[in-house]
């Protein structure tokens, strides 16, 4: 490469002199003055390259003789490792959670693209692209499958439901959310507007509202809080559910209720229109088990160090306050 380039820089200079100190020359010859030009042409022909060699040393780029060297494509996980190292710089960058999100997912990644999704929404909770692409991983409906109380997986299965004109299901979906919500709330008012338009989008009739009979059943009014020996386990994220099942059968919540574990005492009351299943509710048994769980991993299901307590069996028709103290670990 280096002996290429200098012999094209000879061969440039060379006919660059011929065509300045030929005619030179030969004009010098017709004066009669051969010798003085001669010797100026030859100083001429021997400063030139020596300032141009000079000059580009000063000025060029000398290390490009050497040529460029080749770079090796790069692949998806060098892309992936350099994506995630700008994160780490640059944590508050949507777009490129965004993209995190969506290689993992081509990676089929799932529970890695949830997690990027998941910091997406955190940053901007009205990312549709991100609720969609989190709705649509794998680990979403697993997450559903598994914590039959988990708001954030029921909503956006929901919309990734209706997305994909899966119409009636977004409305089963949505109404098993609806429960789990705080009777009232903006949020529950969102809910109950969108499975309107996917019950009209599937045609199927609006829901009725609740009946006098079901607005007047069981009401178990619930106080729980924690052991003071136990508050030192409480950390961010923890979410407290209370509950209540039947003192025979199924495990399966006949009312619960999920709130975050952060402020105590706190004050539940659990009602048929907390229940998983229509035909499952307070009003279906005389008796029902209540009890109160701190789970870590935010799931309804109990795991290993979880904090619990309960009141043990009571009547579904009793209206007073039954108090619950959370003083033991599962």
């Amino acid at each position: 490469m280096i002996f290429g380039f200098y012999a094209i820089v000879a061969a440039m200079l060379a006919v660059a002199l011929a065509l300045v100190l030929l005619p030179m020359i030969r004009r010098a010859r017709e004066a009669g003055r051969p010798r003085q030009v001669f010797a100026l042409a030859l100083a001429i022909a021997l400063a030139l390259p020596i300032a141009a060699v000079g000059l580009y040393f000063a000025v060029g780029t000398p290390v490009a003789l050497n040529g460029v060297p080749k770079q090796a494509p790069m692949n998806i996980d060098q892309a992936l490792a350099e994506l995630k190292q700008h994160l780490a710089k640059k944590p508050d960058d949507v777009q490129g959670w965004m993209l995190l999100g969506q290689t993992y997912g081509a990676m089929q990644k799932q529970a890695e693209a949830r997690d990027a999704y998941d910091k997406v929404l955190s940053l901007d909770a009205n990312n549709t692209g991100a609720m969609v692409g989190w709705a649509e991983a794998d680990s979403v409906l697993r997450a559903v499958q598994l914590d039959a109380t988990n708001q954030r997986g029921l909503w956006l299965l929901g919309i990734s439901q209706f997305q994909h004109q899966k119409f009636a299901e977004a409305v089963t979906t949505w109404q098993r959310l609806q429960p789990l919500l705080d009777p009232g709330s903006k949020v529950a008012q969102a809910v109950t507007e969108q499975i309107a338009v996917a019950q009209s989008r599937a045609g199927i009739a609006p829901t009725p509202a609740p009946s006098a009979d079901v607005a007047a059943g069981p009401a178990l009014q619930v106080e729980v809080d924690l052991s003071p020996a136990l508050k030192a386990r409480l950390a961010p994220g923890d979410t407290l559910f209370v509950y209540a099942r039947a003192e025979q059968g199924p495990p399966m919540p006949l009312a619960v209720a999920k709130l975050a574990a952060t402020t105590w005492p706190v004050h539940v009351t659990l009602t048929d229109a907390m229940a998983m299943m229509p035909q499952r509710n307070l009003s279906s048994v005389q008796r029902a088990f209540v009890g109160a769980r701190v789970s870590k991993s935010g799931q309804a299901i109990a795991q290993q160090g979880d904090l619990e307590g309960d009141a043990g069996v009571v009547d579904v028709a009793d209206k007073n306050p039954i108090k619950i103290t959370i003083d033991k670990e599962h």
